[in-house]
């Protein structure tokens, strides 16, 4: 599963439509509607909204537990992109 269909599974479960999630992270219906697609990229600052307006985490948003296994699971199913995104995040702390 890629970061867009988990904003919009968890979208779908919160009961949330395109147009309130974005509204309360304070991002454009548009680019969440493309990034669900598939079409456009998210910037962690975005997911961090994202996952703020749905009441998670980021380490809920990639289902990562404290096992190393599962970090390293979730890791491996990223995208170049995405990988190089965790990267820039985890340098940010």
């Amino acid at each position: 599963m890629n970061i867009g269909e988990r904003i919009k599974q968890l979208r779908d479960s919160a009961g949330y439509s395109q147009n309130k999630l974005a509204e309360w992270a304070g991002i454009s219906q548009t680019h969440l509607r493309r990034v669900e697609l598939g079409q456009a990229d998210i910037t962690v600052g975005h997911l961090r909204l994202i996952c703020d307006a749905l009441g998670i985490s980021l380490k809920d948003f990639f289902n990562i537990s404290d096992d190393t296994e599962d970090i390293a699971s979730a890791i491996s199913n990223l995208s170049p992109k995405q990988k190089q995104l965790l990267i820039d995040f985890l340098k940010s702390l």
